[in-house]
């Protein structure tokens, strides 16, 4: 099976539709599938439900969808850095699930390990679990929080081999490894692609059961959301 496709445009196109739930990788501006991203825009699809540690920044990230308003709903643990992301949620144009980040993390991991729903501490007796139910175990209190299934996942990983077996490099091994695992389909950027059996199977961090549409982005911008310098002496 040849998951290799030519460009990020040719591996979205057909396969994402207005309407649709995207699970989108990253952490900050940190490990995000750039060109995938850029392909959503150029699709002009529509009312989307994104899921997503955050969402980006002004102009880069998924601040280029809620730019071009094709986001409709936000999953995410972090809403900073985002003017346009301020604006519309205050102007009631954005709906907004706010999930602690933790949280977030494993109701990816439990979706995509088939797990509906699962109790947990974090958020009882906060606006978190404000609709959900609370149940008490040993004398504690803990809200049930549902897994979460992505219609597609886009991902970004360092290196993949034709089957989709994944390496991510260092810090980008963040949020995209449950992404992945959560997606109906899973695409996935890299920035480089080997032959199977190069990969040392003890160093795959995500097996190619996941993956299923692979693109090559061997240049992306890697763009730094903050940095502070010394001024000048």
């Amino acid at each position: 099976m040849n998951k290799l496709y030519g460009s990020a445009l040719e591996a979205l196109t057909g396969l994402v539709q207005d309407g649709q739930t995207l699970a989108v990788g990253g952490f900050g501006l940190c490990g995000i599938p750039e060109a995938l991203i850029d392909a959503v825009k150029e699709l002009g699809v529509q009312n989307l439900t994104c899921i997503s540690n955050n969402a980006g920044v002004d102009g880069f990230g998924l601040g280029i969808l809620l730019h071009t308003r094709q986001v409709k709903k936000m999953i995410a643990s972090y809403v900073g850095e985002n003017k346009e992301f301020e604006r519309q949620y205050l102007a009631g144009e954005l709906e907004l699930e706010f999930t602690p980040q933790g949280t977030l993390a494993e109701r990816l991991r439990a979706g995509g390990a088939g797990i509906p729903a699962f109790f947990t501490r974090t958020g009882v007796g906060t606006i978190v679990a404000d609709g959900k139910e609370v149940r008490e175990f040993d004398g504690d209190h803990y809200v049930m929080e549902r897994g979460l299934v992505s219609d597609v996942s886009l991902v970004k990983a360092y290196i993949a081999d034709r089957s989709g077996n994944l390496v991510f490099h260092k810090t980008a091994r963040n949020f995209n490894p449950p992404v992945a695992m959560a997606g109906k389909v899973t695409v996935v950027e890299v920035e480089k692609i080997v032959e199977n059996g190069e990969l040392d199977p003890d160093q795959i961090h995500l097996p190619g059961i996941y993956v299923h549409r692979i693109v090559i982005n061997a240049n992306p911008e890697k763009r730094i959301e903050q940095r502070t310098v010394r001024a000048a002496n």
